[in-house]
């Protein structure tokens, strides 16, 4: 008698642990959806890109100083580079990208400038460039620490 009731219970454990591991994946994130309407389509052309430098630290600054940020880059694959688009961590910084292709070998700009107003203590910001190239997104970052101006 006491087989069907441990036939029972043990089913009843298996049910619940299936629906407890039978969860949907959670939503994407913002970030993961703008990677994926960036990425490129199937068979369109991809480069490579390498950056100068993708960190920079730019020491001291006064409170309510624009600082011009520029990232150098080569386009470094046999294909033609199209910056997509640029994202930033905050409002308080504004990129600039190349509107026109870049050519094999050639090099170009990112541009952002950083407005320290009401920002002041330390500044760790990330700038996100989308391309046509092996790996979609590129990240970009500086530090900044910003003295509060006297009052």
């Amino acid at each position: 008698m006491k087989t069907p009731a441990i036939v029972f219970t043990l089913f009843i454990v298996v049910a619940a642990f299936i629906i407890a591991n039978n969860k949907p994946a959670p939503p994407p994130t913002a970030r993961e959806l703008k990677i994926k309407a960036l990425s490129p389509e199937p068979g369109s052309p991809i480069t490579t890109l390498e950056f100068d430098a993708v960190s920079k630290n730019f020491g001291k600054i006064k409170e309510g100083e624009i600082l011009d940020i520029n990232y150098e880059f080569t386009n470094t694959g046999k294909e033609v580079l199209i910056i997509k688009d640029i994202s930033v961590s905050c409002g308080c910084t504004v990129p600039t990208k190349p509107e026109e292709p870049i050519a094999p070998g050639a090099k170009g700009v990112i541009k952002a400038k950083f407005d320290s107003r009401m920002r002041a203590g330390n500044n760790h910001k990330i700038i996100t460039v989308f391309a046509n190239t092996t790996q979609t997104a590129h990240e970009l970052s500086f530090d900044v620490e910003v003295i509060a101006s006297a009052k």
